[in-house]
């Protein structure tokens, strides 16, 4: 089996919506046609509560966990782990099971950087956590998180693979979460 295989699976796993199945399995209406018609966690939680968009989060957290940590323990050279990361975490924002219309990434992204390096993705949530904690905006504290994590990762691995899809996820995630952004420099975003 060639290692590169991990690339589209791990894309076929990030292509799976959790927050479409878990709307679907709990009797909740589709998110795409819902509250910010994102399908995920946050919308979630806007149209069926915490439960509902925790399961969401978790579900979207380990398809990004999982592919790569699979590939680590078939210890994949680091080319390969940073891609299939990377290629869950595009899954999840143009899934083809769903159109290429997926979600913003803020869950998947997190599991890809705690499947790379445990000590990467706890620094991530404590950043998260901090900044909600200050805000209260859960999208300033993704933004800010997400937009240190190339930096944590330099740190923290050191491997400039690992800096590379940090960024890339990065990049993805602030044009993801550009309407968002806007808000917040509008001072409108709650």
């Amino acid at each position: 089996m060639s290692e590169w295989l991990f690339v589209p699976v791990a894309y076929l796993i990030g292509s799976i919506s959790s927050a479409i199945l878990i709307c679907r399995l709990m009797g909740l209406p589709d998110p795409r046609g819902q509250g910010s018609g994102n399908p995920g966690a946050t919308n979630v939680m806007r149209i069926g509560g915490k439960k509902a968009a925790g399961i969401t989060l978790l579900g979207d957290l380990l398809k990004g966990l999982l592919p790569v940590y699979i590939a680590k323990i078939f210890e994949v050279p680091v080319e390969i782990l940073v891609a299939t990361g990377l290629a869950a975490f595009i899954g999840h924002l143009y899934p083809i099971f769903f159109g290429f219309k997926g979600g913003k990434g803020v869950a998947t992204s997190l599991g890809v950087l705690l499947g790379i390096s445990w000590w990467l993705g706890v620094v991530v949530i404590v950043t998260w956590l901090a900044v909600y904690r200050l805000g209260k905006i859960s999208s300033l504290a993704a933004l800010c998180a997400s937009t240190l994590s190339p930096i944590y990762a330099w740190f923290v691995v050191g491997d400039l693979w690992i800096v590379a899809v940090a960024s890339v996820m990065t990049a993805l995630l602030l044009w993801r979460h550009k309407s968002n952004i806007q808000r917040l420099l509008a001072g409108v975003e709650g």
